[in-house]
């Protein structure tokens, strides 16, 4: 395999939960890092945990425990493994309360590098979120538990972060994200979308060169509320939401009916869709792109991407997992970071 010489600062990529498949995707990721692009990565994780992973897939992984500087000069020969991580006990397909805390661990201590000016990007492995309530989280995910981050170390007012799934094929942003959908309604609102919007926007204008991105502004109700008849929301939320956005000078149209946005030639006409709520915005974009989709956070100072899978605790361990996903959120990673 023809591995690229390794360019600027390392992508940091988190532990995840370590019964998960996010071990094993690590270790395939490198051993695939010819497709994974120019940048090297460094794992924030146990390299004892990384070890495992690649004896049960029964492949030689070299592990190279370093500092973040040392990563570029490693990755060819070995996967780079962050000095100094906390030590965890894992089984595959057993998820376990007591990581938690090496796994919150390794995202602060991701986040922590970047703002320093020692890693050029976050990118996570998934966590189970039912593993860190039980012990204690308090955050509804990772998305905005990297806006709280973001607060503390660059001092700032936490920002809104956007979540953006995003593939060669489709791009979506889910303007309310991880609540029950009974509340969606209560907690959409005009100024939400508004401030989303803008956020998608300039985000694809800065990291993805887009000089004017278009927005397709989906609805919440069947038929974006057939003029009332089937959701008064559309009208009442969605529509001034849109016209505040083109007021703004941003490229935004509807609301359109969310069961004709994402055939082929829908798809032509926008960059991104936003859309009202988590699954409105997934199952399409999981449909099209499910192995190569990433998750993008927009809005935050720094780049963090994501496969767009999780845990998969029934397959781990057993070598089924594709890396595709991830090998996709390293190369977009490698793409955006300064």
């Amino acid at each position: 395999m023809t591995t690229p010489a390794p360019t600027g600062l390392p992508l940091v990529l988190t532990q995840g939960d370590p019964a998960g498949i996010g071990p094993e995707l690590t270790v395939r990721a490198w051993l695939d890092r010819g497709r994974a692009g120019a940048r090297p990565f460094v794992a924030a994780t146990d390299p004892r945990l990384l070890a495992a992973a690649a004896q049960r897939l029964g492949v030689e992984a070299p592990l190279a425990v370093v500092e973040p500087e040392e990563a570029g000069s490693a990755f060819a020969t070995a996967l780079p493994v962050l000095a100094g991580c906390a030590a965890v006990e894992a089984r595959p397909g057993a998820p376990d309360p007591a990581t938690a805390a090496s796994t919150i661990a390794s995202i602060d201590r991701a986040v922590d590098l970047v703002h320093a000016g020692r890693a050029a990007a976050v990118v996570t492995n998934p966590i189970a979120k039912s593993v860190l309530y039980q012990a204690g989280f308090r955050h509804p995910g990772h998305t905005e538990y990297l806006a709280a981050l973001a607060a503390r170390f660059w001092s700032m007012p936490e920002p809104l972060p956007v979540m953006m799934l995003w593939s060669e094929t489709l791009a979506v942003v889910p303007v309310t994200i991880h609540i029950p959908l009974s509340r969606v309604p209560a907690a959409l609102t005009t100024d939400l979308i508004v401030e989303t919007g803008r956020i998608t926007a300039r985000d694809l204008m800065a990291r993805f060169g887009l000089d004017r991105p278009r927005l397709a502004v989906s609805g919440l109700n069947p038929h974006a509320g057939e003029g009332g008849a089937l959701g008064t929301e559309d009208d009442a939320v969605v529509r001034p939401a849109v016209e505040r956005l083109r007021a703004e000078g941003f490229e935004a149209f509807g609301p359109l009916p969310a069961d004709t946005m994402f055939h082929a030639r829908a798809r032509a006409g926008y960059d991104v869709a936003l859309c009202m709520y988590h699954d409105q915005a997934l199952i399409p974009i999981k449909a099209l792109a499910f192995d190569d989709g990433v998750n993008v956070t927009l809005g935050l100072p720094f780049v963090r991407t994501s496969p767009d899978h999780g845990t998969a605790f029934d397959i781990a361990g057993r070598g089924l997992a594709r890396p595709d996903s991830l090998i996709a959120a390293l190369r977009l990673a490698g793409r955006l970071a300064p």
